[in-house]
């Protein structure tokens, strides 16, 4: 089974400082036929204005990843990580039983990342931070595995029953993936279009896909998808 999540359909706040859709039910947007996919908890696709932030806050036992697509965005955390995540780098900060931390745009445009929450499968544990580089060559015309519960392949380890892909597809070029002992993945289209297993997505755009065997991305044009294969 396969299902469109229309970009326009996704819930939406504009702060002035921050612009965000919201994939699933987050903060002032609920909607009970949307509270996550699997475990896939959170996707919002965010704006910061320059100079602008979230001031520091707290988060507890969730796996969350920042995905940047343009700009650079400025983290710091009670761990005493003070990084800087620009577009092709995936972070990873492990919540577990604590932390605190801010996110802010110092450049003089805006950042546009995705915020993404993932519920992990154990609780309790002491907070962590990873982030690595995938290059546009890592990722062009085929899946490149991003996040995933054993760090396969370099990607930043997660603890959590998922794995995410990131891809880049131009015209003529296609990517597929097994989705066996999957019983839940999620496609989500950065940019572009696509046709995913016969269902035509655009910019902002999602597939849901249930018991399905196998993920074909094809017909793309300047795409960059996410890719999640999820615990049930």
């Amino acid at each position: 089974m396969i299902t469109l999540r229309p970009s326009q359909e996704r819930g939406y706040a504009d702060h002035g400082w921050l612009k965000s859709f919201h994939s699933f039910s987050f903060a002032g947007y609920h909607d009970p036929a949307h509270m996550g996919w699997g475990n896939l908890r959170v996707i919002n696709e965010d704006r910061i204005a320059p100079g602008k932030g979230f001031g520091t806050h707290g988060h507890r036992d969730m796996e969350i990843i920042s995905y940047v697509m343009s700009g650079a965005l400025a983290h710091k955390d009670s761990l005493g990580n003070v990084q800087t995540i620009q577009p092709g780098e995936v972070q990873r900060m492990s919540a577990g039983r604590g932390v605190q931390h801010s996110e802010f745009n110092h450049a003089a445009t805006d950042t546009h990342f995705l915020q993404i929450w993932i519920e992990p499968h154990v609780q309790g544990i002491a907070p962590g931070y990873e982030q690595k580089m995938f290059t546009d060559a890592d990722k062009q015309g085929r899946l490149r595995l991003v996040a995933s519960p054993d760090g396969a392949d370099g990607s930043v380890t997660l603890h959590a029953d998922a794995r995410l892909y990131a891809g880049l597809l131009n015209a003529g070029q296609t990517a597929s993936l097994a989705l066996d002992g999957v019983t839940k993945a999620y496609v989500h289209l950065v940019r572009g279009e696509l046709v995913v297993n016969g269902l035509t997505l655009h910019t902002g755009d999602a597939a849901l896909l249930a018991d399905e065997a196998a993920l074909t991305l094809r017909d793309a044009v300047d795409a960059e998808v996410l890719v999640f294969a999820l615990a049930d």
